[in-house]
């Protein structure tokens, strides 16, 4: 349970309630940190158009470099609500999840790309406090993606430290989005 309690669906206001419905048509559910942030429907609002226009702005990136940056992140914040639902999130994608047990070993491991692992260090170092990111680290990835890229790829790493970091301050805990306990996420196109 979170620390702030989610806003019911009989005391949310009219736009807090079309939120969830649109929510629960795309996910199977209310993601809980919908539910917690609709207490300010002004951020509930805010946050809801911002993250439409990063996902239908961010198209420069190959989709599994961009998931894989996002989850490493959610793993390095101990964030397991960021955790699920990013594995979820890849899962919908077509991506393998298996994988995701050796995210610590990707430096190494023969299951990440060449893209992903730079990817994961930039994560890494972007999550670091203080940030370690290097000019030369910088220099790869605009080799790797170009200058657009890297822009996107920094801004997803930013955007998943934002919500991570609120998600494990107000104790949101995972929902069960990959296991199916908390709620069934169809995967897209089932009936």
């Amino acid at each position: 349970m979170s620390r702030i309690p989610v806003l019911s669906t009989k005391d949310a206001n009219l736009f807090t309630r079309l939120i969830y419905r649109i929510a629960r048509r795309r996910y199977g559910a209310v993601p809980e940190p919908f539910a917690v942030i609709a207490r300010h429907t002004g951020l509930l609002a805010a946050g809801a158009v911002h993250e439409l226009a990063v996902e239908k702005a961010s198209r420069t990136l190959p989709v599994n470099v961009r998931q894989i940056a996002s989850y490493r992140v959610a793993v390095r914040l101990a964030c397991s609500w960021c955790v699920d639902f990013g594995t979820m999130l890849q899962k919908h994608d077509g991506l393998d999840i298996e994988r995701l047990k050796h995210i610590d070993e990707y430096a190494t491991s023969p299951l990440f790309s060449r893209q992903e692992r730079l990817a994961l260090a930039y994560a890494d170092a972007m999550t670091e406090s203080p940030v370690t990111v290097t000019d030369e680290q910088v220099a790869e990835l605009e080799r790797e993606f170009g200058r657009k890229g890297v822009v996107e790829l920094s801004y997803q790493i930013a955007l998943e430290n934002l919500r991570g970091r609120l998600n494990s301050a107000l104790g949101i805990p995972e929902q069960g989005f990959t296991s199916g306990e908390a709620c069934r996420v169809p995967l897209p196109g089932a009936a």
